[in-house]
């Protein structure tokens, strides 16, 4: 999966730190980020930049990474790209940055003013925070809990399609989590909103940080329960079916839980049957 970077290390415990010329920045313009690909992916460095300022996002094996705004002045190897088009980009260290960086810069950019007063917000100085120096609100960067759901039946597989998103491969049933919801509720009632079927014997696998979203995925396998007819929610899916395991497409994403667990099943592995059932 994306954030599984070894021999690279992530960090993401706070610093309050100024950059250094040789420090990489993780500059954005929208949705696109500064970079160079020329034989792989480069991010420049603070002295490289006609910027001010930077502020402190993350390490990488022991380094610190900045985030700034764009536009800014910067050598010609470097160009800004959309930043969706690099999640397949190596060296994967660097592809995994620019996703967290992404997310990081949205909860920044949501969280310029005080949702509570107005006031302008700040930068905590004690932790990834943005307080409100007038009404003392304090912001934490936005996690979104959300499930991921293998739907087995013996041999066969539960597959979606997403409609109407550029995704088109196939997927596994996915949602987001309710107010007032536990994780085991939101996969049953994703799994019968998305397709009309009931689970049982929910058997959590394992848990991916998918910043392109601001979220954190449950990744859970599940056997059906009852009927096995399949009734679309059209509004979200552009079709759903079952398939032998034989028969499931081998064009899954590489990078996220929901590919990992296709193929897991695909390949008759069964690491979750040792897992407490739910």
């Amino acid at each position: 999966m994306i954030q599984e970077i070894a021999p690279h290390r992530y960090d993401n415990v706070h610093r309050s730190a100024l950059p250094a010329e040789n420090d990489t920045v993780l500059v954005f313009e929208g949705e696109r980020v500064l970079c160079a690909q020329t034989g792989g992916l480069a991010l420049p460095r603070f002295g490289e930049l006609e910027l001010s300022d930077a502020r402190f996002a993350f390490a990488l094996d022991g380094a610190p990474v900045f985030l700034a705004e764009g536009p800014c002045g910067h050598p010609e190897q470097y160009e800004f790209t959309d930043a969706r088009t690099l999640r397949y980009a190596a060296p994967r260290h660097l592809a995994w940055a620019i996703g967290v960086g992404g997310s990081l810069m949205r909860w920044y950019r949501a969280n310029r003013f005080c949702g509570a007063c107005g006031e302008e917000m700040t930068d905590s100085t004690a932790e990834r925070a943005r307080i409100c120096p007038c009404c003392g609100c304090t912001v934490y960067p936005r996690i979104s809990p959300a499930v991921i759901v293998a739907v087995c039946d013996g041999d066969c597989l539960l597959l979606t399609r997403y409609r109407g998103r550029p995704f088109k491969s196939y997927a596994l049933v996915a949602g987001f989590n309710e107010i007032g919801e536990s994780i085991e509720d939101t996969v049953r009632r994703e799994v019968l909103e998305e397709t009309g079927l009931r689970v049982k014997n929910l058997r959590f696998y394992r848990s991916q940080p998918w910043v392109f979203t601001d979220s954190l995925l449950m990744g859970f396998f599940a056997e059906l329960e009852g009927d096995d007819a399949v009734t679309v929610q059209e509004s979200e899916l552009a079709e759903a079916g079952w398939f032998r395991r034989c028969d499931i497409p081998d064009d899954h994403s590489p990078i996220s839980l929901t590919g990992e667990m296709i193929e897991v099943f695909r390949e008759g592995g069964e690491p979750w049957t040792k897992n407490k059932r739910i």
